[in-house]
């Protein structure tokens, strides 16, 4: 039992260091499809033994860390920087930015993701045409608290060499975050002050 039990716990890493490289080499950026594609690889596509995202995630900044030390922290300095310039420039509109920018794990693929809080994503659409900006939409879901799953709508754009999505909340939605799909918990967000500090630490004599 013990042996077994060993090597649940060994393909569970295995698929998470899988995964880990699938979303760093090829951007995919949906954990369940990365685990999936991970195990189908190591030719147990029916397991049962798949790793937490939280597991994934932890992987991929170890991923990073070894294969892409330099280049990667180079990459993420200039996503942040992609950032703040975009919240300064929707600063109407609360930004806050969400996910791998944020977090530090966002490689070659990534976009800069961002919540916007507005009474309609109609004033979104508006502000983003009078700046002669082109956009796409698109909607994308979430998980509310624990039961309550909700659709949002998203602009996305190019920013210079990087694509910002756009997520538009009400404007109370500011008050509850949605739930992060790594660990389930509350989303963490950032306000412009918050990243601007993230880019001091990394490079405390470069102005921003």
């Amino acid at each position: 039992m013990a042996r077994a039990s060993g090597k649940d716990m060994q393909m569970r890493v295995r698929i998470a260091q899988e995964a880990a490289r699938l979303m760093a080499e090829q951007g995919i950026s949906d954990f369940y499809v990365a685990k999936r594609k991970a195990a189908r690889h190591l030719g147990a596509p029916d397991t049962r033994n798949m790793p937490r995202n939280v597991e994934v995630e932890e992987a991929l900044a170890s991923y990073q860390r070894l294969f892409h030390a330099g280049e990667q922290a180079e990459h993420l300095s200039g996503l942040r920087q992609g950032a703040l310039r975009a919240m300064r420039f929707l600063e109407d509109f609360s930004p806050r930015l969400v996910g791998s920018v944020l977090s530090g794990t966002a490689g070659q693929h990534s976009d800069i993701n961002l919540h916007l809080f507005a009474d309609t994503a109609e004033q979104v659409a508006l502000f983003l045409m009078e700046a002669n900006i082109p956009f796409d939409t698109s909607q994308k879901r979430f998980r509310m608290g624990r039961d309550e799953t909700l659709e949002f709508p998203v602009f996305g754009f190019r920013a210079g060499e990087h694509a910002v999505e756009l997520t538009v909340f009400p404007a109370e939605g500011r008050r509850e975050a949605p739930r992060s799909p790594v660990d389930g918990k509350p989303m963490r967000r950032a306000t412009p002050h918050e990243v601007e500090q993230l880019l001091a630490d990394e490079a405390p004599d470069t102005p921003i």
